[in-house]
């Protein structure tokens, strides 16, 4: 038994693509109905702590299963049809992407929605441990690379790969700060000070977007597949993809590129000259270069990603105080909301 899945119900519903790998399925959940193919085998993937991911494997194939957390669930997050649908449009795009498999919308098959993607061999580079064999180097080059498919994102025509409605870019820094101030509120269940001076601040400084681009929502070294010689092999976790200004996800990178004192090790080491990768001036100046934006007034947008991320700890907060998270290392994520306000707080201070 696996929590979170029933195997069995999962068997039949992939018997259908046991034999066609890499072939995009079908989204209908008429497979469902399919005949029973090999006892399916699970594990949970640990590291996130929002969706769960699980490797999956009938003995001759592998696939991944994405689908949301257990019990209390935010409202707009966790859509599984979103992130299939972005990762199916990005295919033919110089963004790397695991080829999608199938989408399941029927509760009925493990009681949720769910989606599957084929699984692609590379490394997660989530600790400092995990990038203690690279020379500086080859840090150098993930970095730059990891930059550079950002900016191969941000360049992509959204109506060109079919994503021309997947969001409203008009307002979208706004809508951010409401959204996120809505969320916070149905997960509260306890007073953190700042977190509703952060927002009022957000609020009354939102900056004019340059432009409009598909924007990952959550990009960072531990959210690729990094494969030999840092190439990235797959960009991971899409769940808050949406139309909106490119800005958000380049002003997410310092938040995890130097963490905060009492963050570092819960959520990521990050990514910065302290564990040996080039300074985050530097790959936000390459980035800038890359992708003809100003980059020189960030600083709204990196306290908008402490926002986010304090609000989505406190969820996760909530959902391990009620029981509803599956794997380890949720019994930390609670303490590291208040530091993450303040370094909100701070840079948006500094910026004055």
């Amino acid at each position: 038994m696996v929590d979170g899945l029933d195997l069995e119900a999962l068997t039949g519903y992939l018997a259908p693509f046991s034999n066609a790998p890499g072939a995009a399925a079908s989204e209908s959940s008429s497979a469902s109905n399919s005949s029973p193919g090999q006892p399916l085998r699970a594990e949970l993937i640990q590291g996130g702590k929002s969706n769960l991911t699980y490797r999956l494997t009938d003995g001759s194939h592998d696939w991944v299963l994405r689908r949301p957390p257990l019990g209390h669930i935010l409202a707009t997050a966790h859509d599984m049809a979103r992130e299939y649908r972005v990762m199916s449009a990005l295919a033919p795009t110089p963004v790397p992407v695991p080829a999608m498999v199938t989408l399941c919308e029927d509760p009925g098959v493990i009681g949720v929605p769910f989606y599957v993607m084929e699984y692609v061999e590379g490394s997660i580079l989530r600790r400092t441990k995990d990038t203690d064999k690279l020379t500086d180097r080859q840090r150098t080059v993930l970095a730059h690379r990891l930059i550079d498919t950002l900016a191969d994102l941000h360049e992509i025509d959204p109506a060109g790969v079919g994503l021309g409605g997947f969001g409203h870019p008009d307002g979208f820094l706004e809508r951010q700060v409401r959204r996120w101030t809505q969320q916070l509120q149905r997960s509260r269940s306890r007073d953190i000070p700042g977190f509703d001076d952060l927002a009022a601040a957000l609020a009354r400084r939102v900056p004019a977007s340059q432009r409009a681009s598909v924007v990952h929502g959550d990009y960072r070294l531990d959210n690729v597949l990094v494969g030999p010689d840092q190439q990235i092999m797959a960009v991971l976790d899409w769940e808050m993809a949406t139309l909106g200004d490119p800005l958000c996800d380049l002003g997410l990178l310092p938040v995890y590129a130097a963490p905060v004192p009492g963050v570092a090790g819960i959520v990521s080491d990050g990514m910065g000259p302290h564990n040996g990768f080039p300074s985050i001036e530097s790959l936000i100046g390459r980035y800038g270069e890359r992708s003809g934006l100003d980059v020189s007034h960030l600083s709204w947008y990196t306290a908008l990603g402490y926002y986010k991320l304090a609000v989505i700890c406190e969820g996760i907060h909530y959902r391990y105080g009620t029981g509803q998270t599956v794997g380890a290392g949720f019994d930390q994520i609670g303490n590291i909301v208040g530091p993450l306000v303040s370094a909100g707080r701070r840079v948006l201070t500094e910026s004055l």
